[in-house]
């Protein structure tokens, strides 16, 4: 029998904090968790296989008129990130007219990375996709883009690439945070589930809220189930945000803006967010 709720959960390590504590006993006989690369999810998520999770929020934006945002939760970062790394074999200065592979899990950053060289460093490049094999994807391209997980175990591996932090760049060039993700619910959910859903809300904003008061055994878990050093993931888990306030906000507007500019998105999109007790409006971008 179908549950009440179908939940995604992205497959990667910077959703954890937000899922670590939640309750799932307590919804045991009415949700269930769907757990997927952030492709996946984005495309489950459109052919409504799934209610809500955290999406790209390049899909988001590609479904604005479907989904609303939950309150507070995003995966975003004001600078750098740890785990979307373009790897190169060249300095970024010498990538003009290069062959870039991109991983085949994400939509955010594939179009993060066009926005970059296009718009900030006006250069021509060629694009493929592929598996997330960084020495599959290097066999005939330039660079390399991985995300997740496979980023953190690429940079782990070492070598000697040239390795670039997109949140990173993005900071450097607009002075902006970069929301790479948002909890998004179809908006034909509200109506039927808005009790349950604004349960299965607090509970996520519960889990994120005690994983920052104690990271210590969320840190454990990772270092257990992922290998790599415990500050590492420390620094890891303290670079990331899962709020999604008035800086997440404006800097997730302008990459909007930015991705319409170059004809990733037909325009720029609006988040409308949504809470237990109602919805708000977003915050303006006046730049």
């Amino acid at each position: 029998m179908q549950k009440s709720l179908r939940i995604g959960q992205i497959l990667y390590t910077n959703v954890l904090p937000v899922y670590f504590y939640f309750q799932q006993e307590r919804f045991e006989d009415q949700i269930e968790f769907i757990r997927q690369v952030p492709a996946t999810l984005n495309q489950a998520m459109a052919r409504g296989e799934i209610d809500l999770g955290p999406i790209s929020s390049f899909s988001y934006a590609e479904h604005a008129s479907r989904y609303v945002a939950l309150a507070d939760l995003s995966v975003s970062a004001n600078g750098r990130v740890g785990s979307l790394f373009l790897f190169s074999k060249k300095p970024i200065e010498q990538l003009n007219g290069a062959k870039i592979a991109l991983t085949n899990t994400s939509a955010t950053t594939v179009n993060l990375l066009k926005i970059i060289l296009s718009k900030f460093y006006d250069y021509e490049i060629s694009y493929v996709t592929q598996e997330p094999i960084l020495a599959d994807m290097l066999r005939e391209a330039d660079a390399a883009l991985l995300i997740g997980d496979d980023a953190i175990q690429a940079v782990r591996r070492g070598g000697d690439l040239h390795v670039y932090d997109l949140g990173e760049l993005w900071h450097q060039f607009t002075g902006y945070s970069m929301t790479f993700a948002i909890w998004a619910v179809r908006k034909e959910v509200l109506a039927e589930q808005s009790e349950l859903l604004a349960e299965v809300h607090d509970s996520f904003l519960a889990s994120k809220r005690k994983t920052r008061e104690n990271p210590a055994p969320l840190i454990d878990y990772v270092h257990t189930h992922f290998g790599g050093d415990k500050q590492e993931w420390a620094q890891y888990f303290q670079g990331l945000q899962h709020d999604f306030g008035d800086v997440q906000r404006i800097g997730l507007l302008y990459y909007y803006r930015c991705a319409a500019e170059l004809g990733l998105l037909p325009a720029p999109a609006t988040v409308d967010l949504w809470q237990a007790g109602g919805r708000q409006t977003n915050t303006t971008l006046t730049r």
